[in-house]
């Protein structure tokens, strides 16, 4: 195996533990937003950019 293939590798696991982590955090945020419905606000907020904090990181080291 060349190091090129070991990097596909590499980052296809990135672009898979990124999807399984925005996947809990959605599903995490509806329960929450389920038990109290007026903090849908606040909770969504938080979940956004977590959501995005977690999508900036993969690409950077998807492209690194």
């Amino acid at each position: 195996m060349e190091v090129m293939d070991v990097s596909l590798i590499g980052k296809g696991l990135i672009i898979i533990g990124a999807g399984i982590g925005l996947g809990m955090i959605g599903g995490r945020a509806m329960e929450a937003i389920a038990r109290q419905p007026e903090a849908a606000g606040k909770i969504q907020t938080a979940m956004i950019i977590v959501a995005a904090l977690l999508e900036g990181v993969a690409f950077a080291a998807l492209f690194a």
